[in-house]
């Protein structure tokens, strides 16, 4: 019987069995589980460009910082000032102030109170010491180059860190290798009590051939020579008024500010003179040899000055100085208003190179 042959189309191709999943659409890699997804890989090809632009910038800016800190190009920081000065690990600040001076730093019942006093602790607040971490020493006028006081505590010499007792700026003393000032803080000008009266003294060579009282080692003890006058030298400004009083001394003559409160607290007692004195008396803190401890103390007084919102200043005025001006009037007590302060070289932001 003959072969009937394959059956018609069995020479034609078996069709491929339906589809019924779509190959993944990935790369190899990630298709074998080599990597997952995450939110990056959302990401528009935009958003990838921006985040790596900041990367970049953060470490260009990195690198930037640790240049500056590693070759010491820019000024230097808070903390390396402070570092520098010896405060880091200090616990208690020592500052010298006068005892005797009503208005500007007086000593009572143990407590010390007026303009220098208030200075004092809003330096040692920016130098990061709080008021129960400041300890006063009395100082005398002598002393204040050396910055030794006595502490009645231990009855012994003590170098205080800070001085801040009516010192005022002269080139004599910033010629001296153990004075170095801070910016100044405070302008007056040279003065003239006397017992209540009504005669008036309008220049010092008004008191030539009078008994004139005065602190030991002053400005005011040399414009008193200059102008004639021989004084008297006192360690204590307290002394001379009481002499004063006593009959001893026919005038007393100093700053403003210091004789100002004086007046104010003695009514119908003294009377205090404009001698229309050219120039004025600038006030100082003195840091002694510690250059870092300058930087720090100028930053404090740099941001009174510049910060709207820093009152301190003007608070300390306000209570220890301009209540006593009605009482001194027509001597002006001393400006009312912070003497400008220059920006000190400190480093504010870690990429700075210049002040």
């Amino acid at each position: 019987m003959a072969d009937e042959g394959p059956p018609p189309g069995a020479d034609e191709a078996t069709p491929p069995p339906p589809i019924t999943e779509l190959p993944p659409r990935l790369p190899p890699r990630w298709a074998s589980g080599g990597r997952t997804f995450s939110k990056f890989d959302s990401m528009s090809l935009a958003a990838r460009v921006v985040r790596l632009c900041v990367v970049i910038v953060l470490l260009v800016g990195a690198v930037v910082v640790a240049t500056v800190a590693v070759a010491g190009l820019g000024p230097p920081s808070e903390e390396d000032l402070r570092r520098e000065a010896g405060l880091l690990d200090k616990r208690q600040l020592l500052i010298g102030v006068k005892d005797d001076q009503p208005g500007m730093a007086l000593r009572e019942n143990g407590v010390y109170r007026g303009f220098d006093v208030e200075i004092a602790y809003l330096v040692a607040a920016d130098l990061g010491f709080a008021p129960a971490d400041v300890r006063f020493l009395t100082i005398e006028s002598e002393d204040r180059a050396r910055r030794q006081a006595l502490d009645v505590k231990t009855n012994k010499i003590v170098t205080v860190d800070l001085v801040v007792a009516t010192f005022s700026i002269t080139k004599a003393r910033v010629d001296d290798p153990d004075v170095m000032f801070s910016a100044p803080y405070l302008r007056t000008e040279q003065s003239v009590l006397t017992r209540k009266t009504t005669n008036k003294y309008e220049a010092l060579s008004d008191l030539a051939g009078e008994k004139v009282c005065t602190l030991n080692t002053t400005t005011s003890a040399q414009n008193l020579r200059t102008a004639g006058v021989e004084p008297v030298g006192k360690n204590k400004i307290s002394e001379c008024v009481r002499g004063l009083e006593s009959g001893a001394y026919a005038a007393v003559s100093t700053d403003a500010a210091i004789l100002a409160g004086f007046v104010y607290r003695n009514p119908g007692k003294f009377t205090i003179h404009d001698i229309g004195a050219e120039g004025s008396e600038l006030y100082g803190i003195n840091v002694g040899r510690n250059k870092a401890l300058q930087t720090l103390v100028n930053l404090a007084l740099y941001r009174s000055y510049t910060e709207p919102t820093d009152r301190r200043w003007e608070t300390a005025y306000d209570d220890c100085l301009r209540v006593e001006q009605p009482a001194a009037m027509p001597q002006q007590v001393a400006v009312a208003q912070q003497p400008e302060v220059d920006r000190p070289r400190v480093r504010i932001w870690p990429w700075e190179t210049e002040p």
